[in-house]
């Protein structure tokens, strides 16, 4: 069976024309979550808002790479994303905020390197989808090394306690990405990845605790979503991202 050939370079266009559409424009599930939050200046706001980024911290550009097991991307991957990110920053005119190196503080310039995450899955497409990230919400972003022993309310009590110690910081209403099991890597990025789930959990235990934790929260989120991995029999990771009311995001298929 032959596979699919998609040129890197396509790559470095859609992350082009993504990375400035989710800092222009709210997704539409999260305008939704807004309206019934019903802070009326955050909705005035984001309605009036023309073609300035909706938040000042343009952010680190997240890019998540679903990519089929049928598809073949030629070129150089990681080169072909931060082009995009470049194009991106000069043609939208967003903020460069990333540094070469965490400690000696140097700009790049131009926002890259991205953060990329690519995943094998069925198929001969490529989804991509550009989250940039800004730092008011990712510095306030936590993981706990539970033990089963703490169980779920030892989860409820560390998500609740990291919500709250979040809100001032993290430019509320906020969304909450639970990650639970997995280890100390995997927990993170599926927390993170619980941020921009749409639709409900299909996991009707997890609905539910999405629901009890939202009921304990909703004075200043718009929601909450849990995604789970399998973990190890001595452990229970759990990671909690925060989303500010600014939650960008958008996607395209290959």
């Amino acid at each position: 069976m032959s596979l699919r050939q998609i040129d890197a370079r396509r790559l470095t266009d859609a992350v082009a024309e993504l990375y400035v559409r989710a800092c222009l424009v709210l997704p539409e599930s999260v305008k939704a979550k807004l309206y019934a939050f019903g802070n009326p200046y955050i909705i005035e706001n984001f309605e009036k808002n023309g073609n300035i980024p909706l938040c000042q911290d343009t952010g680190m550009a997240a890019v998540y790479l679903e990519v089929g097991q049928d598809v073949h991307l030629t070129g150089d991957i990681p080169a072909a994303v931060d082009e995009g990110v470049r194009r991106a920053v000069k043609e939208g005119y967003l903020r460069s905020s990333i540094v070469a190196d965490p400690l000696r503080r140097q700009n790049t310039g131009d926002n890259t390197p991205a953060a990329i995450y690519t995943e094998l899955v069925p198929g001969d497409r490529v989804k991509v989808t550009v989250a940039p990230r800004g730092f008011g919400c990712e510095n306030k972003a936590r993981i706990a090394m539970l033990t089963p022993a703490d169980g779920i309310e030892g989860v409820k009590a560390f998500v609740l306690e990291t919500a709250k110690m979040a809100v001032p910081d993290a430019c509320p209403p906020v969304m909450i990405g639970v990650g639970i099991g997995g280890n100390f890597d995997l927990v993170a990025h599926i927390a993170k990845r619980a941020v921009l789930r749409e639709g409900p959990n299909p996991d009707s235990f997890y609905a539910a605790l999405e629901q009890e934790l939202y009921e304990a929260t909703k004075k200043f989120s718009i929601g909450v979503n849990i995604l789970a991995a399998p973990t190890h029999i001595a452990g229970l990771p759990c990671a909690v991202s925060i989303g500010c009311h600014s939650l960008r995001y958008a996607s395209e298929v290959l």
